[in-house]
C-alpha cells in the first residue's frame, strides 16, 4: 500500500482499470490510501450502500433488471436491533451474520433480486406482499432437512384422459400436494424473494446449510435445490444480493457511457 501512495503513476494505472467496472469501490479505496496510515476500510456494506443509492439517484427503472418495475430501487427502512432481536428470541433462531446485518444497516426488503427482496417475515401474496401464513412456512429453529437436491414426485397422478376418472384424480393428486408441500419440507428456512408464477428463493437459517440460498421450483414440480452460480456450489446471503446489484449496475453503466 506504500508502495501505491508514493508511486502516483503506478496508482493512476491500477484504479484506471479499475474504475470503469467499480467506479464507487475505486473512489472509496482511493480516500482510505491517500489519507494515510489510521484510514478504516469502507465496510462492504457501506459500498452496497452507495452502489444502491447510485441505482436509485440514477433516475433510469428501465435497466432492463427483471422485477425492477416492482421494487423501483428502493430501499427500505432498516430493522432496529430491538426487532431483530425480537424476532430471533421469537423463533429461537440466529439469522445468518450477513443477513442480519443487512436488514440492520441496509434495510428490510426492498430493491434486490427479482421482484425485491422480501421484509422480514412477509413474501408474496398474489401481485402484493403480506405476512407469513402457516401454512407456507416450516419450524424456523428445526434444521432444514436438505443437503442436496430433492424432488420426491412418487404418487404424483397423472391427467386422466376420460373426464370420469377426474374425481378420483382430483382426489390423488390432493394427497400429493399435501405430502409435496408439506412445510417440514422448507424447516428451518425463510423465503427472501419471489419469481412469479409461484417460484421463490430461500435462505437456509438453521441447519448445516444455513446461510445458503435454495430455489423452490415446486410449482413447476423441479423441487428444491442449492442456488449455484459462478461456479460456487453453494451462493450466501451477501454473495447472492451482491451478485445481483453487480449484475445491475453494469446495465446502468452502459446506459451512461
Amino acid at each position: 500500500m506504500d508502495f501505491l501512495r508514493n508511486s502516483p503513476k503506478h496508482l493512476r494505472v491500477v484504479t484506471g482499470r479499475l474504475k470503469g467496472s467499480y467506479p464507487l469501490l475505486v473512489d472509496l479505496y482511493l480516500d482510505m490510501l491517500l489519507c494515510g496510515p489510521g484510514t478504516t476500510m469502507p465496510d462492504k456494506f457501506d459500498i452496497l450502500i452507495q452502489d444502491l443509492d447510485r441505482l436509485a439517484l440514477s433516475n433510469c427503472s428501465h435497466l432492463g433488471v427483471f422485477g425492477e418495475e416492482v421494487h423501483r430501487y428502493q430501499r427500505n427502512k432498516p430493522l432496529s436491533e430491538e426487532e431483530l432481536t425480537d424476532f430471533e428470541t421469537k423463533h429461537n433462531v440466529r439469522l445468518p451474520l450477513d443477513y442480519s446485518q443487512f436488514l440492520t444497516c441496509v434495510g428490510n426488503g426492498g430493491v434486490g433480486p427479482y421482484y425485491g427482496l422480501f421484509k422480514l417475515g412477509e413474501m408474496d401474496d398474489g401481485y402484493e406482499f403480506a405476512p407469513w401464513p402457516n401454512f407456507m412456512i416450516g419450524q424456523l429453529s428445526t434444521p432444514f432437512p436438505h443437503t442436496s437436491s430433492w424432488n420426491d414426485l412418487t404418487g404424483r397422478p397423472k391427467y386422466p384422459s376420460r373426464k370420469a376418472d377426474k374425481d378420483a384424480y382430483d382426489k390423488r393428486i390432493e394427497a400429493f400436494d399435501a405430502r409435496y408441500w408439506d412445510t417440514r419440507q422448507i424447516d428451518g428456512a425463510i423465503p427472501i424473494c419471489h419469481l412469479g408464477c409461484a417460484l421463490r428463493q430461500w435462505l437456509v437459517i438453521t441447519g448445516p446449510e444455513a446461510g445458503n440460498i435454495w430455489c423452490d421450483d415446486r410449482a413447476d414440480h423441479k423441487g428444491l435445490y442449492p442456488l449455484q452460480s459462478k461456479g460456487r456450489n453453494r451462493v450466501t446471503f451477501f454473495e447472492w444480493y451482491r451478485d445481483w446489484l453487480d449484475d445491475a449496475l453494469s446495465k446502468l453503466q452502459h446506459l451512461e457511457t
